[in-house]
C-alpha cells in the first residue's frame, strides 16, 4: 500500500515493484503532483511520473470520506506493507495511523516517510528536498567550493537517498517478520538521514572532542574539482593513487613533476590539493578530449566522457548493456524506459506494469480485496473512489508481480 506522493515514497516504491511486490498507490482525485511535471502526450503523465511509478496500479480513493477510509482498511488488511509520506497527524486525522492499521492487519509494516523524528522540535515542519539539502550542509559545502554562492544540486539528492534508505528498512522488516512474525512502525526521517550520509564525508577533525580541524574532507571541497577542461570540451578524470600521478606525468612527458614535494603522497595532495588539480587542469587544456582519452587510456588512467542529457543515450556502454530500452506504454504509445541496472543470476528483477493512469486499477483492487461489485459501484457513484476509464490495450502490458519477493 503507497500513501506517498511526488518523489521520495514513491522512489522507494518504485524499487519495491521492480523487485516484483505488487505496489497499490494510493492517489487523491487530483492525483500526484508528479504527474504534471514535464511534457507528456495526454493529461497527468508526466515523464517524472512514468520513471517513478512504473510496476505500479494506481487507485483513487478519498481518505477524507468515512467510506473511503473503510475501503482503505479493507485494503490494508490484506496488504504486508504500509507506505506514506504525510504527516503522522494528518494521518491520525484521518483515522489510519498505526493503531488503527494494526487493528485490522496486526502484521503490517507501518512505514512513516517524514521530514523530521517526530520526538524533535521540527516535527511539524513541512520538508522538501531543497529544504533538506540546505538543512543537511549541501549548499554550504557547494559554496566553500565553488565561487562562494549556495546552490542546491541539481538532482532530487536528498528525495531518492533516503528513499533508498526507506527500501532497505521494509526489506529488513520483511526479515524480521519472517523471523518472529511481528509487523512494527518505522520511522524514516529525511533531515537526519540526510545529515548522517553527508557528515560521513564530511565530518572529519569534527569527530575528535577536542575537534582537530573544522572538518571537510579536503579532495570534495576543491573549487578546482570538477571536469577538466580541453582544447575542445571537457573530460572527467581521477587521478587518486601515486601510481596515477606516476603515469601521469610520465606520460605527458613532464616525470620531473614527480620530485615535487606537492605531489609526493595523498597526505601532501590533499594539503595541497588546489594547486594540484589547478596544475592537472593547466596540462588538460593542451590537447583534445579525444586525444586526452587515448592518452589516458593507454596510461591506465580512470577517465570517462561528461555526458549531456543529449549525449548519455549514445554511451556505447549503456547500449551494450542495454540499459535503455523502448517500451510501449498503452496510454502514452513508445517511450524509453531504464531497465533494473543490477545483474541478477537467479531472479532478475525487471519493470511490471508501466506507469498507471490515475485510477486505472480501482475496481480490480477493491475486488481483490473482497468488496463487491455493487459496493465498488456505490463507491464510485458516492464520489468514494474513482475508476479511470482509460484502459490498456490487450496485451500491452507486462506483469512482474507474480514473483513478489
Amino acid at each position: 500500500m503507497d500513501l506517498t506522493s511526488v518523489l521520495m515514497g514513491p522512489f522507494a516504491t518504485l524499487q519495491l515493484g521492480d523487485l516484483g511486490a505488487d505496489v497499490i498507490k494510493v492517489e487523491s482525485h487530483d492525483g500526484d503532483v508528479v504527474r504534471e511535471i514535464g511534457p507528456s502526450r495526454s493529461p497527468k503523465m508526466g515523464g517524472m511520473f512514468l520513471h517513478t511509478n512504473r510496476s505500479k496500479r494506481s487507485i483513487v480513493i478519498d481518505l477524507k470520506r468515512p467510506d473511503g477510509k473503510e475501503a482503505l482498511l479493507r485494503l490494508a488488511a490484506t496488504a504486508d506493507v504500509l507506505v506514506f509520506n504525510m504527516r503522522p497527524k494528518a494521518l491520525a486525522r484521518l483515522g489510519l495511523d498505526y493503531e488503527a492499521v494494526r487493528a485490522v492487519r496486526p502484521q503490517i509494516i507501518f512505514v512513516g516517510l517524514v521530514g523530521f523524528g517526530q520526538a524533535g522540535p521540527y516535527a511539524a515542519r513541512p520538508a522538501y528536498d531543497d529544504l533538506i539539502q540546505g538543512a543537511s550542509g549541501v549548499p554550504s559545502l557547494v559554496a566553500a567550493a565553488s565561487d562562494g554562492t549556495p546552490r542546491y544540486v541539481p538532482v532530487n539528492i536528498a528525495d531518492r537517498i533516503v528513499g533508498l534508505f526507506a527500501v532497505q528498512a521494509i526489506l529488513a522488516a520483511l526479515f524480521h517478520r519472517e523471523r518472529t512474525g511481528e509487523g512494527q512502525e518505522i520511522e524514516i526521517p529525511m533531515f537526519e538521514t540526510m545529515t548522517g550520509f553527508v557528515l560521513g564525508d564530511h565530518f572529519g577533525g569534527l569527530t575528535y572532542r577536542p575537534p582537530l580541524d573544522g572538518g571537510g574532507y579536503p579532495r570534495l571541497m576543491s573549487r578546482y574539482r570538477r571536469p577538466y577542461q580541453t582544447l575542445d570540451g571537457h573530460i572527467c578524470v581521477l587521478m587518486y593513487t601515486n601510481k596515477h600521478w606516476r603515469s601521469f606525468f610520465t606520460a605527458v612527458g613532464t616525470p620531473e613533476m614527480l620530485a615535487d614535494e606537492r605531489f609526493s603522497s595523498i597526505k601532501e595532495r590533499l594539503r595541497n590539493i588546489d594547486a594540484v588539480y589547478g596544475e592537472a587542469g593547466r596540462v588538460f587544456r593542451t590537447r583534445t578530449t579525444e586525444e586526452w582519452h587515448a592518452v589516458l587510456e593507454a596510461a591506465d588512467i580512470p577517465n570517462m566522457p561528461m555526458h549531456t542529457l543529449a549525449t548519455i543515450q549514445d554511451d556505447p556502454h549503456l547500449k551494450a548493456v542495454g540499459f535503455f530500452e523502448e517500451v510501449e506504454h498503452p496510454v502514452e504509445g513508445p517511450v524509453t524506459s531504464m531497465r533494473v541496472p543490477s545483474r541478477w543470476s537467479k531472479s532478475q528483477p525487471k519493470a511490471g506494469l508501466p506507469a498507471p493512469a490515475l485510477g486505472q486499477h480501482t475496481r480490480e483492487v477493491l475486488g481483490e480485496a473482497g468488496l463487491s461489485t455493487a459496493e465498488i459501484d456505490a463507491l464510485v457513484a458516492g464520489g468514494a473512489v474513482f475508476q479511470s476509464d482509460i484502459l490498456p490495450a490487450p496485451g500491452s502490458t507486462h506483469d512482474n508481480r507474480e514473483k513478489a519477493v
